[in-house]
């Protein structure tokens, strides 16, 4: 992973979930906030909330007297969630790295993390810090994407962009998102961090848009990959993100239009 494919900051946060979270986020979120409610749990610690779909779907399942901590490394995406996100007592926003926690071991029933661990330089330190606030038995709850080629859109986009630009094809998509696939990788770096009993399920949900210029807009204007078409070409998003929504719209349709997405989700236990 590159430096730049951390920062998250100017349109992409209103843009990530205008467009990404209905896009990709919304089923998986639905899924881990039940899967994270049936450990009944009473503090929760989510890391690398994003613009908060995990936090908008698991904060009406929570007990009254739950509390509630919401952390991410970029604070223009943490302020963008807490500004969709009603008000509740239950819940604390703090700006915070995964891998170096400001809280106290054994503070927290759960950790929650979707679709951060790609991001992360160091994902057994970051593990290492799940498990040191996590009290003895809790849960570390946890979702990764799959390789590319199980996630139809985002293929289909960084092939058209490799097209455009044959001599250096941004890569983000492939490299960070979708970069931290192989199972028994996972595993290992849970295991290596002190966790055990850790299951994966790989779970397939279907992407739905209601044209081709959806997942073209989410993925080269909603996410980094909109950083890297900028550095190699000034002025060229526009016209690139209308070349990516032509080769989806040839193989997909022009109408409403759906896709296979595949990730991993994965529960470990402290």
């Amino acid at each position: 992973m590159l430096e730049a494919d951390k920062v998250f900051a100017g349109s992409i946060p209103e843009n990530y979930d205008r467009h990404m979270v209905p896009l990709i986020f919304e089923p998986y979120a639905a899924d881990l906030a039940s899967r994270a409610a049936s450990f009944s749990p009473g503090a929760i610690l989510e890391t690398a909330a994003g613009t908060g779909v995990v936090t908008r779907a698991l904060a009406p399942k929570l007990a009254p007297g739950a509390s509630y901590t919401v952390t991410d490394l970029n604070q223009p995406m943490l302020d963008y969630a807490a500004s969709r996100q009603g008000s509740d007592s239950r819940i604390a926003w703090r700006q915070a790295d995964a891998l170096k926690l400001p809280f106290e071991d054994a503070a927290f029933d759960l950790v929650c993390c979707q679709f951060g661990a790609m991001f992360f330089p160091d994902r057994p330190a970051a593990y290492r810090e799940a498990k040191r606030v996590l009290k003895p038995g809790g849960h570390f709850l946890l979702s990764v994407w799959d390789r590319i080629e199980e996630n139809i859109f985002a293929d289909d986009v960084t092939n058209a962009l490799a097209r455009i630009f044959p001599h250096d094809p941004p890569r983000f998509l492939a490299r960070t998102p979708h970069g931290y696939h192989d199972k028994a990788l996972i595993r290992s770096d849970l295991e290596a961090a002190g966790f055990s009993d850790v299951t994966i399920d790989t779970r397939v949900e279907q992407s739905r848009a209601s044209s081709p210029r959806v997942p073209a807009v989410a993925y080269c204007q909603g996410t980094l990959l909109r950083n890297e078409i900028e550095a190699r070409e000034a002025g060229r998003l526009a016209s690139a993100t209308d070349y990516a929504e032509s080769v989806i719209a040839d193989r997909h349709g022009r109408g409403e239009i759906a896709a296979k997405i595949q990730a991993h989700i994965i529960v470990a236990v402290a």
